[in-house]
C-alpha cells in the first residue's frame, strides 16, 4: 500500500488504516461468514449450503486511507458489522495500543458501515499516542521437554467409573517408576470434560455409552514420556474391563520463546520480482464511492431483530452476545459483542475479572476427578498467576477480555485437546447471567 498509493512512512494515520485493513483480511473467510455460523444462535444461524461458496475477502484502499472490505457479489456466507467486529478484536490485547511493526494502532473507535450485502466501510483507526514501536517481537525456538500421551475408549455400563480407575492406575504406575512425574500429566474424558465445560463428578451416576479417556504428559526426559506410553498400554492386561482402541505416542516438544529486539537492530529489505512473461499491467483508478451504494441494514428477518436482553432473570449469555477467541503464546483474548449494542453497559457490570477467573479456572484442572485439595491448589495457582484485563471498544460497542497464562504454555506445548483455547468462546457464552435493569 505504501508503494502503490504513494504513502510515506511518517504518515501514521494512513499506516494505521492500512494496517487495520490487513488485520481484517488476515484470517481469510472468517471475515465473510466462515467460523461464524452457529445453529444454536438465532442471530448467527444460516443454512449449511450458504457456507459452500464463501468468498475470500478483499480490501479496496484509496490514496487518502479510505478502507472498504468486500466479498464477491452473490457469493455465500455473510459480511456485516458482526463478522467485521469479531475479526477486528481477534488476537488483540489493549485496543488502544495494537502493536504492529510499522505503527501502534488505536482501534477503540473503529466502526463499520455496511454499504451493501458484499461491502463494508471501515472507519476510525488511528495511531496510538506511542505511535512507532521501539522494540520488535522476536520468537526463538527452545527445547521444552518430551510429550507423551495415550487414549482408550470405554462403552456401556459404568464407563466413566472405569475411566476413573484407568486414570488412577496409570498415574500410580508412572509415579512408581519415576517418582514426582505423575503431576506432569493432565487427563480428560473426550465427550464429557475434555474442554472443561462440565464437572465429571456430577456425571458419575449417569450412563454413558461411549467415552474416551486421554492422558497427556509433558516431561523433562524422553524416558518419562516413553514410560507413560508403556503404562497406558498395560491397561489392556492390567486395567478395568472392556477398554479398547488404545493409541499412544511421544515426541520432543519445542517452545517459542518471546523476546524483544530494539528497532535499530532490525534490518530489512524489500525485493520485488516480476514474472518475465508479464509484459504489461493494466491499472484502473482506485476509488471508493462512499454513499453511492445503498447502505444496507443487517440481513435479519423482523423476528430476529435484536432487542434489549431481559433484566433480573437468568439467561444464557448466548442470548445477549456473540464471541470469538484468539491466542498469543500463553494468553488468550475473547470478544463479547452484544446483539443489541446498548446492552454493553449492563454487561460491563456482570463480566468482571473475578467472573472470568471463576468460569475459566476448570481449564487448569489436571484430572477429570479432582478432589478438594486439587481444587484448592488450582484456585491458589489461578489467584497468583492468571491475569484478566477487560477493555471496552467503543466503536463496536464491545468488550475485549484478555486472560494471561491460561493456555498451559501455549499452542506449541499445551497438553490440552484444544491447544488454542478456541472453544472458550462457547464455554463463556453458555454461562447463565443476570443482567441489571
Amino acid at each position: 500500500m505504501v508503494y502503490e498509493l504513494g504513502w510515506n512512512w511518517d504518515q501514521l494515520q494512513l499506516l494505521a488504516q492500512g494496517s487495520v485493513a490487513g488485520h481484517l483480511l488476515e484470517c481469510g473467510c472468517q471475515l465473510t461468514g466462515g467460523y461464524y455460523m452457529h445453529p444454536g444462535d438465532k442471530h448467527r444461524n444460516m443454512s449449511f449450503q450458504n457456507l459452500l461458496d464463501l468468498s475470500l475477502p478483499f480490501a479496496e484502499v484509496t490514496f487518502d486511507g479510505k478502507i472498504c472490505v468486500a466479498k464477491a457479489e452473490a457469493s455465500g456466507g455473510v459480511l456485516n458489522f458482526n463478522t467485521c467486529a469479531e475479526q477486528l478484536l481477534y488476537e488483540i490485547g489493549d485496543p488502544s495500543a495494537y502493536i504492529t511493526p510499522d505503527v501502534i494502532i488505536d482501534i477503540q473507535d473503529v466502526t463499520f458501515q455496511p454499504l451493501s450485502e458484499s461491502k463494508v466501510l471501515c472507519l476510525g483507526a488511528k495511531p496510538s499516542l506511542a505511535s512507532i514501536p521501539q522494540k520488535l517481537l522476536l520468537l526463538r525456538s527452545k527445547d521444552n521437554g518430551w510429550k507423551g500421551w495415550g487414549e482408550i475408549s470405554y462403552g456401556g455400563y459404568a464407563s466413566i467409573q472405569r475411566a476413573k480407575a484407568a486414570e488412577f492406575l496409570v498415574r500410580a504406575w508412572v509415579e512408581e517408576s519415576y517418582p514426582g512425574t505423575s503431576n506432569k500429566i493432565v487427563s480428560y474424558i473426550i465427550g464429557l470434560d475434555s474442554l472443561k465445560t462440565s464437572c465429571v463428578g456430577d456425571l458419575l451416576s449417569e450412563t454413558s455409552e461411549d467415552i474416551r479417556l486421554r492422558m497427556d504428559g509433558l516431561f523433562e526426559k524422553e524416558e518419562h514420556a516413553i514410560q507413560l506410553t508403556k503404562e497406558f498400554t498395560a491397561l489392556y492386561t492390567n486395567g478395568p474391563a472392556g477398554g479398547g482402541g488404545i493409541s499412544t505416542g511421544y515426541r520432543k516438544e519445542i517452545f517459542l520463546e518471546k523476546a524483544l529486539v530494539k528497532r535499530k537492530h532490525v534490518h530489512w529489505q524489500i525485493y520485488a520480482a516480476r514474472n518475465n512473461n508479464i509484459t504489461s499491467l493494466s491499472t484502473t483508478q482506485n476509488t471508493i464511492h462512499v454513499g453511492k451504494e445503498n447502505p444496507t441494514k443487517e440481513s435479519r428477518t423482523p423476528q430476529s431483530r435484536p432487542t434489549a436482553a431481559p433484566a433480573g432473570k437468568k439467561i444464557p449469555l448466548y442470548n445477549v452476545a456473540h464471541s470469538r477467541v484468539g491466542d498469543k503464546g500463553n494468553d488468550l483474548n475473547f470478544s463479547i459483542i452484544p446483539h443489541y449494542p446498548p446492552d454493553i453497559e449492563r454487561l460491563k457490570m456482570v463480566l468482571t475479572p473475578e467472573w472470568v477467573k471463576n468460569i475459566l479456572s476448570p481449564l487448569l484442572d489436571c484430572s477429570s476427578f479432582p478432589d478438594s485439595q486439587d481444587v484448592e491448589r488450582r484456585d491458589g495457582w489461578v489467584s497468583g498467576n492468571i491475569g484478566v484485563e477487560i477493555y471496552e471498544v467503543r466503536g463496536v460497542h464491545s468488550l475485549n477480555i484478555v486472560v494471561r497464562n491460561v493456555l498451559d504454555g501455549g499452542v506449541n506445548c499445551s497438553r490440552r485437546i484444544d491447544r488454542h483455547g478456541k472453544t472458550v468462546s462457547d464455554l463463556v457464552l453458555s454461562q447463565q447471567v443476570v443482567l441489571p435493569p
